[in-house]
């Protein structure tokens, strides 16, 4: 067949057209099969989309090969299964058109409103990732329910539906008529999601690689032929799946005028009806819609592909009418994806700075939400397991919240039988110690050779110039893995991270080394051409014209190709002055466990030098507020080993004073700062313009107030930017003051 996205429709021939449209049309009917009939997604959902979307045009470019029976002008799957008897339903159920662009949109808006001949207001809702039923009452009681099928006649579910808790048995309240078909979308939330993979699991049972598949095929379940426990697990699910209403079928003479008055209208008979509607006048008003939800798409308690805009009146809907697969009144605008398709390679382990082992995916290389992956976590071999992949296996991919690539499953349906097994390797592959749970019970593995695995030194190395450590310009994953795994020289600079602040110019130069990730350990590869990528970080070229090398800064004489670049200078300038940071990215930086920045502060401010902290009881640590009793014994326990009070003692011995300067010692008033936020806590979230998140809450801090990460009871004051999100929407729950990004100056420095 031709290459669907290479052929420009206008270079084909009438030939070349029917035969790219016969094997179009073939493939999409096997897809759809698939995924109605038997809840299986061959390809990733843009894949399908744009099938379609080819499919219709060479069939607009070519009206001599329309057909019927073409997958443009049907609804569905056929309806010829075996499990269920069928349904025909009284009104017809349609599908929607989709667009993938703000241009399609308005295009699509502009000529309703031109067919309408009015100004037209549009109902825009969230386009929910599930599985289209149909529920018909009579008299107010529910008697029967199907799924869509191919829009005429679907599979009768009505048993199993009895069991989804959220879908009433009887409508109660007024104007309810003698028949009416209610539609809407059955579907698991997140949480539920989660909480059956997790049981499946538990019993040793496949995981589901996404919600749609899993409500699909747990509504179209059948009792028969199930044991005890089996149909136990039956019921499990269908006591997990929601229903959300979006629309009507057959109802005489509805006694309201709009969608979102039926929606009230639905509500009040105890349907269940869908939060995330509003009603919009203007395109820049749908538009702001789709891209509020566009951007906090996993805010939601349910998965989302987009948004459905649908005109508001009803009279309209009966004018506009409908082609032969979907309404002119309603249109689906579909989010870029975020799921595909790709190849697991292979399964490498890396080890991070606390010395654990994860497994991570190595896959042909793909683009997902706007970048280009290659690798995603595994978490540990329980997950592996959990998640049933094998090597050589086609694996569904996202970015969970478009940012961490994350597999989802095997596309099972897709094996050939040359998929292998993967195990978790018994040793470091970094250090070759055997790796090793920390504690009974514990999932993860371990590199014990915390004091020299170079991984481990790596990564504390990256953490100690990290924003929330000593923030030193320069010291980050590239400058760590040159310092402590080094292509050239054989010996590296740093075996530990006691030496650090002794670093020089003449250790620096020259360096080569493989970049790594300071978390995972894994190598990185060029974009282009896979291959690991390779740097010199300190040394430039030299040049005697515009940068003349004083033989005298360096030890190196004037006849030297290449030099020590200015971000060596930088990276030694700034360990410098990293001398004079506050106590508490100190105790950051040193690695403890568990002591983050928060907990850092708490006893910075509390004792006020790294001193009083190491002679403090258990109980004293614990006692100090923001700390509690695992921090404090993690903390007791740090300086009970010799390697890290060697740490201490190299960096106090090369300037580090661990103190803060006019402290007036544990437990004083030191803790507590005056300011026009004194007393209280403050939650800052969203952008707040000029400033990073951490600049925002250490302004926050010096104006007398704590900070912290999630919104509650306790909480004084929300400072909310553009993307607050859901923690605003919990303030305004509450009650809870917030104070919008622009008023930030003000309130952290009134005049």
């Amino acid at each position: 067949m031709p290459d669907p996205f290479n052929r420009p429709v206008a270079d084909l021939s009438s030939s070349d057209a029917h035969a790219e449209v016969t094997a179009l049309r073939e493939k999409i009917a096997d897809y759809r099969d698939a995924y109605y009939g038997k809840d299986q997604s061959l390809v990733p959902d843009a894949e399908y989309d744009a099938l379609e979307r080819r499919l219709a045009e060479l069939e607009r470019a070519f009206p001599e090969v329309q057909s019927q029976d073409s997958p443009t002008q049907k609804v569905g799957a056929s309806s010829g299964s075996q499990l269920f008897d069928p349904v025909t339903h009284r009104e017809r159920m349609y599908s929607l058109d989709n667009v993938f662009a703000e241009s399609e949109l308005v295009d699509w808006m502009t000529k309703v409103e031109r067919d309408s001949g009015e100004a037209v207001r549009w109902l825009c809702e969230v386009k929910i990732d599930g599985l289209a039923l149909n529920v018909r009452y009579e008299n107010g009681v529910l008697v029967q329910a199907a799924t869509r099928g191919d829009g005429v006649v679907g599979e009768d579910v009505t048993e199993n539906v009895a069991l989804i808790p959220g879908i009433p048995q009887r409508l109660v309240g007024d104007n309810i008529p003698e028949l009416v078909e209610i539609r809407g979308e059955v579907f698991f939330s997140n949480a539920e999601f989660e909480a059956l993979n997790r049981r499946q699991a538990e019993v040793g049972e496949k995981q589901f690689a996404n919600p749609r598949n899993a409500a699909s095929g747990s509504l179209r379940q059948k009792a028969e032929s199930k044991n005890e426990k089996q149909l136990a697990a039956m019921h499990d699910r269908l006591g997990r799946l929601s229903l959300y209403v979006h629309g009507i079928g057959a109802w005489a003479n509805p006694p309201v005028a709009n969608q979102s008055e039926m929606y009230t209208l639905l509500k009040s008979w105890g349907m269940p009806t869908s939060p995330h509607w509003v009603v919009a006048d203007s395109v820049a008003d749908v538009w702001a819609f789709i891209e509020r939800h566009r951007e906090h798409r996993h805010d939601l308690e349910h998965e989302i592909d987009g948004a459905v805009i649908k005109v508001d009146s009803l009279a309209l809907h009966d004018s506009l009418g409908a082609t032969s697969r979907a309404p002119r009144w309603a249109i689906a605008y579909k989010y870029p994806p975020e799921e595909v398709y790709t190849e697991l390679l292979d399964i490498v382990v890396g080890v991070g700075r606390t010395g654990r082992a994860t497994p991570y995916a190595v896959m042909k290389p793909v683009r997902v939400a706007g970048s280009v992956v290659r690798q995603a976590t595994l978490h540990n071999k329980d997950v592996v397991a959990a998640k049933g992949v094998l090597l050589g296996d086609t694996v569904i991919l996202r970015k969970a919240g478009d940012v961490i690539p994350e597999i989802l499953g095997a596309v099972t349906e897709l094996r050939t039988g040359n998929e292998r097994e993967w195990t978790m390797p018994t040793g470091c592959p970094e250090c070759g110690a055997t790796l090793a749970p920390s504690k009974d019970g514990d999932v993860d593995l371990r590199c014990p050779n915390t004091e020299h695995c170079p991984a481990q030194v790596r990564g504390r190395i990256e953490h100690i110039g990290s924003r929330g450590g000593l923030d030193i310009e320069g010291l980050g994953e590239v400058t760590a893995a040159a310092l402590t795994q080094p292509i050239v020289p054989s010996v590296p600079p740093l075996t530990s991270e006691a030496a650090l602040f002794d670093l020089t110019l003449e250790v620096l130069f020259p360096i080569e080394v493989a970049v790594k990730d300071g978390e995972t350990g894994l190598a990185k590869l060029d974009d282009v051409t896979g291959e690991p990528v390779t740097q010199t970080p300190f040394q430039a070229k030299r040049d005697k014209k515009k940068d003349p090398w004083d033989p005298d800064a360096s030890g190196f004489n004037g006849t030297e190709e290449v030099a020590p670049s200015a971000d060596a200078r930088k990276l030694i300038k700034g360990l410098h002055d990293a001398k004079g940071k506050d106590l508490w990215r100190f105790l950051v930086a040193l690695n403890i466990r568990h002591v983050g920045p928060v907990a850092a502060r708490a006893l910075a401010g509390h004792f006020g030098s790294l001193a009083a902290i190491e002679s403090a009881s258990v109980d004293e640590l614990a006692a100090v507020d923001g700390v509690g009793d695992i921090i404090a014994t993690s903390l007791a326990e740090w300086f009970t080993v010799d390697w890290h009070r060697d740490i201490v003692a190299r960096w106090r011995a090369a300037g580090v004073p661990f103190e803060i300067p006019g402290h007036p010692g544990p437990g004083a008033a030191a803790d507590s700062v005056d300011g026009p936020l004194a007393g209280m806590t403050v939650v800052v979230t969203g952008s707040i313009p000029g400033y990073t998140r951490d600049e925002a809450e250490e302004a926050v801090r010096r104006a007398g107030a704590k900070t912290a990460g999630s919104v509650s009871k306790k909480t004084d004051l929300v400072i909310a930017g553009e993307g607050a999100g859901s923690k605003r929407t919990k303030a305004e729950e509450l009650g809870i003051r917030i104070v919008d990004a622009v008023d930030f100056d003000s309130v952290v420095n009134p005049a």
